[in-house]
């Protein structure tokens, strides 16, 4: 038996509120739970480790919403692949499926490029910023006790 959680726990484990949760349902990012006779939704592991993906990809990547969907909707595509990939053994078989898992693979590989290049420019932005305001700083002789 799949053991089931409530969504205090769901919320808890995740670090969410129970909006969040809702709302990642309403929006298609998390699928909807079971619910019970009485209408409390009952959610699986599979939901938890789902949103932890999606908690890490909105965290370390930055992802908006928007984003999140679209590499939501990807990493589901790829999963598919995936699994019917393993499914088969003969070598020929394979052959057309990572033809397919190529360009779903490399999608993915350009939306976390996209979201690098847009923070390699923030930092470089900062950085230029920090060396100026450093210089101003020497220029006003101020730069031995700052550091």
């Amino acid at each position: 038996m799949t053991a089931k959680f409530k969504i205090d726990d769901v919320a808890k484990e995740c670090g969410l509120t129970k909006r969040t949760l809702r709302y990642y349902e309403e929006i298609g990012l998390l699928s909807p739970p079971e619910r019970t006779d009485g209408g409390i939704r009952m959610y699986t592991q599979d939901h938890i480790d789902r949103l932890k993906r999606l908690i890490n990809a909105r965290d370390v990547l930055g992802f908006s919403l928007q984003e999140l969907q679209r590499y939501v909707s990807i990493t589901e595509e790829l999963e598919s692949h995936r699994q019917g990939y393993r499914q088969i053994s003969d070598d020929k078989e394979k052959l057309p499926k990572l033809i397919q898992l190529e360009p779903i693979v490399k999608n993915q590989l350009v939306i976390i490029e996209e979201k690098l290049q847009k923070m390699i420019e923030m930092r470089d932005e900062i950085q230029q910023f920090h060396h100026r305001v450093q210089a101003a700083i020497a220029r006003m002789g101020g730069g031995n006790e700052q550091k």
